[in-house]
């Protein structure tokens, strides 16, 4: 005699089966999909990069030197994205 549940585990493992393979294939298409915007954002962190390193630099030339004034020391607790600077 046939078990009766035997059938429905059957099939419920056939659709888990099914789905984790549906879930594996859109996986891998979204880490494809974030290696490309990875890809295109390395010139932009790049350039990031060296915009920071060039204010740093000038910001040690400026001190080194004597140039800077009062209002660039103001100017300078400032980031990009204009908020203060925690010192």
């Amino acid at each position: 005699m046939e078990n009766p549940h035997e059938q429905i585990h059957k099939t419920l493992l056939a659709r888990i089966i099914n789905n984790v393979e549906n879930l594996n294939e859109s996986i891998v298409d979204m880490n494809k999909m974030l290696q490309q915007a990875n890809r295109n954002n390395l010139d932009n962190e790049i350039i990031a990069s060296m915009w920071e390193s060039y204010i740093r630099s000038a910001e040690y030339n400026l001190q080194a030197t004597g140039n800077k004034s009062q209002d660039d020391d103001d100017a300078g607790d400032e980031d990009v994205s204009g908020s203060q600077r925690e010192n």
